[in-house]
């Protein structure tokens, strides 16, 4: 039986240059708070805890901290990768604290684009999930209507403003073919803009190969966070493929009964899945199955 590594697997730039950010500001000491989780691997996040930092859950608990200027006051407040509405900086800078600033740059480049287009009278189209994190920081720099889309049903049936013109973005880790087929059920509806392809290319690239690999795997391992939305759309990627498809998060979550015919385990992780957990993994299929 062989065990095949996707072509694009792991830590994603941005996410290697958020968690690295971290790391880094840890290392002589510091009291450090990170703005929600700073990527969503629970692994990550419970490596950094252990280390003494700290997530602030809501900009309710970033105002119970202490001002920069008392003693209790933390030595810096990371941002997340994900992102934040403009309003947390706003908060950051009245508070005295240091906002050492982790967003992704192709995230950083969609919150420009909402906040230039919306203050140029655009209806703002966000394809996304509606909660995640990076779209909540993306509504929060719109200046005007915004709308989020998830599914060619919603496209279908929801109600847009007419007079207005769109913009149309999409959350960096969406589904491509998902978001090119909402962009043209809108268009078929008649409305009127811009679209610009926010999917980062480290997202297509990493679908991309997940699906060839999918396509001639018997077996699939999605390896990811659970609340990790790019590594669900890997595992629904990977499902369309291949029918025995599983999402484990921990090399624990690992209980499978192989057929016996399998001739190819395919392997493929989120972008917030670190590259020892992926290799932990990857041996133990091959020495176990």
């Amino acid at each position: 039986m062989e065990v095949k590594l996707a072509e694009c697997t792991g830590f994603c730039f941005g996410v290697k240059r958020a968690v690295d950010t971290v790391y880094e500001q840890i290392k002589n000491g510091k009291t450090i708070y990170t703005y929600g989780p700073i990527v969503n691997n629970e692994e990550v996040v419970k490596d950094l805890a252990e280390k003494g930092v700290r997530v602030l859950e809501s900009k309710e608990e970033l105002l119970c901290l202490p001002d920069g200027s008392g003693p209790d006051a933390p030595d810096g407040v990371v941002i997340r990768a994900h992102g934040v509405p403009e309003e947390i900086y706003h908060i950051l800078k009245e508070k005295n604290l240091e906002c050492i600033d982790a967003t992704c740059p192709f995230v950083s480049r969609i919150q420009k684009k909402a906040e230039e287009e919306s203050r140029n009278g655009k209806h703002m189209v966000i394809v996304g999930n509606a909660g995640h994190p990076e779209v909540e920081g993306i509504i929060g720099w719109c200046k005007g209507g915004v709308t989020v889309l998830n599914s060619e049903q919603e496209a279908g049936k929801i109600s847009l403003p007419g007079e207005e013109e769109l913009c149309v973005v999409a959350q960096t880790t969406f589904n491509y073919n998902k978001f090119q087929a909402i962009v043209e059920i809108l268009e078929k509806r008649g409305y009127n803009g811009s679209v610009v392809n926010t999917i980062c290319n480290a997202t297509e690239e990493r679908q991309r190969s997940a699906r060839a690999l999918a396509a001639e795997a018997d077996v699939m391992i999605v390896i990811g966070g659970r609340h990790s939305s790019n590594t669900r759309r890997l595992y629904e990627i990977c499902s369309e493929e291949c029918s025995d498809t599983y999402f484990i998060q921990t090399l624990e979550d690992l209980c499978l009964d192989l057929p016996k015919t399998a001739r190819l385990v395919g392997i493929t992780a989120g972008a917030s899945t670190p590259n020892k957990l992926i290799e932990e993994v990857q041996n133990y299929v091959r020495i176990n199955f």
